[in-house]
């Protein structure tokens, strides 16, 4: 199994997908659709909630058609970033976006700072460079600022990386706490199921964290992990 230390000595094979056509071919075609749901809806949305700032600057990563954050907290800005156009001109709750494919190029199009927070909600499993993309997140992040992540069993399974179409649910949750950990810009990564374990539907699956803070900012250890 993958750890952080051992990274960056992956296996790149365990990136692979079934499907290895470039990703912007598959994601020209705009899907309209949720990919849980509602209660799954529901749960991540509280979870925003909880974790992202109100009144922040947030960046809402590998961003669709929906955005799922609660509609009665007012934020500065949300801006998605995702692969079809479409979609993300008809997503209410953003105030702008960018096209941009993370597999073709982690790196992100914003300065250091630009975002209080982020969000990435059902995407992470399509991730090919993981650990590049959250370091890059948290540099496109203020000090001390969350990123939550947010997924499900759902997935499309020809374009999910491989490793992750190998685990269950629970390996999943620890699968993203090593990105967190791997890419050593974050600290107090919970990991938790937001929804209840014996109702039938989706689960809500999440993990999140916070940037190392500056030193006069408060001290995010003391959340623990869950």
């Amino acid at each position: 199994m993958l750890s952080p230390t051992n990274y960056p000595d992956w296996d790149p094979n365990l990136f692979d997908k079934q499907d290895d056509t470039p990703d912007a071919l598959f994601y020209r075609q705009a899907r309209k659709v949720v990919h849980i749901d509602d209660v799954a809806i529901v749960a991540a949305t509280q979870l925003y909630a909880e974790v992202l700032p109100a009144g922040g600057r947030i960046l809402d990563l590998m961003s669709a058609w929906r955005s799922h954050l609660p509609a009665a907290v007012a934020y500065a800005s949300v801006t998605g970033l995702g692969m079809n156009a479409d979609e993300l001109a008809d997503n209410p709750q953003l105030s702008s976006f960018v096209l941009h494919d993370l597999n073709a190029d982690p790196r992100l199009p914003f300065a250091d700072g630009s975002f209080d927070g982020a969000c990435c909600t059902v995407s992470v499993q399509y991730l090919q460079k993981p650990v590049e993309v959250f370091r890059e997140v948290a540099r496109a992040l203020t000090p001390g600022a969350p990123f939550a992540v947010t997924f499900s069993n759902r997935c499309f399974p020809s374009k999910a990386v491989g490793v992750w179409n190998a685990l269950d649910d629970q390996d999943h949750m620890k699968l993203v706490t090593i990105y967190f950990q791997a890419s050593k810009a974050w600290n107090a990564v919970h990991m938790q199921r937001r929804t209840d374990s014996g109702r039938r539907g989706d689960p809500l699956l999440a993990v999140w964290g916070w940037t190392h803070a500056r030193p006069d900012s408060p001290n995010r250890e003391d959340h623990g992990n869950t």
